[in-house]
């Protein structure tokens, strides 16, 4: 970890380098007058919008809506199995069956899923108007870098990883509330407004109807996206049994990693965003995947404090997806990933948007965090289903 004092407050980064736009807004964002005590990026950092993603920021006074991003409550459910081994003509039927069952991109679920939680939506506007359709969403991978994965583990055993968020909840909830936030800014003197080093971090001030809205709809995406996992988990867990009737399945890992929440630091209570970064409190068990054809680690948090009890949230992208789907090799990506034996989504050129190539190594990024999170199990893909 390395510092840079020239900002606001300082900056502190668990990494080597850092590409330029997202040391711009590294910078931003430690100039921000909300800022609290410092920023932390964590190895997997790269650019976002507004603030890098693998960013930690805690505020004072304010919430910064782009500060916690457009996919609120993704994150990563993990699972371990009783089983010892799967054969490859099982693996390759329940990814058959997976494929009918979970709905992928930009599908949904022909009829509404039940769920405890829709009796128990906020009454703001912005859920409000999402609620008939997220019926139809609960249970569903989406895309990107969204994934499902059979994985082994160096316990011996198999594993369940998925990855997913909290689909139109989030993307509407970020889109609104920026857009309050921008237009409440602009409102505001010209003294406050010149201290705001980028208009994309326009903030929702604590105390105002806006920043308590805001809180209770991005809580909402939160239940709702543990709730999908949940749902795509008891379904994968289901198909698993038919070809394995004995398995028995352990104790659930469940994390976030695109929030904002009140927690306490240095002394005081300050609003913790985490961009892309995943809590690491002392002791807290938590997922850092690698990228599709690597591999994945079941971690527990050391509770840094330089962190704020934060790490990475997965390996970190190293270009873009159009650069990726440009300068990548196909061949090349497939053969990585059919030398080991994994079953895998790469069949277009469209797919290397989410090949391993695409990703910074995940070894060096679990070597750039020994002191943010301690690994219990390591874990190398057998099958994976992407969005």
């Amino acid at each position: 970890m390395f510092e840079i004092r020239t900002e606001g407050v300082p900056i502190k980064l668990w990494l080597d380098t850092l590409e330029e736009g997202a040391l711009v807004q590294a910078k931003n964002i430690a100039n921000l007058p909300y800022a609290y005590h410092h920023v932390a990026i964590m190895p997997d950092a790269h650019q976002g919008f507004g603030m890098p993603i693998g960013g930690v920021l805690a505020t004072t006074d304010a919430v910064i809506p782009n500060a916690v991003g457009v996919d609120i409550g993704c994150g990563m459910n993990a699972v371990q199995t009783s089983l010892e081994g799967i054969s490859r003509d099982k693996l390759e039927k329940i990814v058959t069956e997976l494929r009918s069952l979970i709905p992928r991109g930009f599908k949904h679920h022909t009829s509404p899923q039940q769920w405890e939680g829709f009796s128990k939506a906020p009454k703001t506007p912005v859920v409000q108007q999402e609620l008939d359709s997220a019926r139809y969403q609960l249970g569903t991978l989406g895309g990107g870098n969204h994934f499902i994965e059979l994985q082994h583990g160096s316990d011996g055993r198999v594993w369940i990883m998925l990855h997913s968020g909290s689909r139109n909840f989030g993307y509407t909830i970020a889109k609104e509330y920026y857009r309050q936030a921008k237009a409440l800014y602009e409102k505001r003197g010209d003294d406050e407004r010149s201290n705001l080093p980028d208009i994309q971090l326009a903030p929702l001030l604590l105390g105002s109807l806006e920043a308590e809205e805001y809180f209770e709809s991005m809580q909402y995406a939160q239940e709702f996206a543990a709730a999908s996992r949940a749902h795509m988990l008891r379904t994968i867990e289901s198909v698993i049994k038919r070809y394995s009737s004995r398995v028995e399945f352990g104790e659930e890992v469940n994390i976030h990693h695109n929030f904002a929440a009140l927690e306490q630091h240095f002394g005081r209570e300050v609003v913790v965003h985490r961009k892309g970064a995943t809590s690491a409190r002392q002791g807290q068990r938590g997922i850092i995947p690698g990228s599709q054809g690597t591999k994945s680690y079941i971690v527990e948090g050391l509770g840094n404090p330089e962190s704020f009890c934060s790490c990475s949230h997965g390996a970190g992208r190293v270009m873009g997806r159009k650069a990726a789907q440009r300068n990548l090799d196909l061949k090349k990506e497939r053969r990585m990933m059919d030398r080991q034996g994994i079953l895998h989504n790469l069949h277009t050129t469209k797919d290397l948007d989410e090949a391993a190539g695409a990703y910074k190594n995940i070894s060096d990024v679990m070597a750039q965090q020994q002191d943010l999170v301690g690994i219990v199990v390591e874990l190398s893909p057998l099958a994976v289903l992407k969005g």
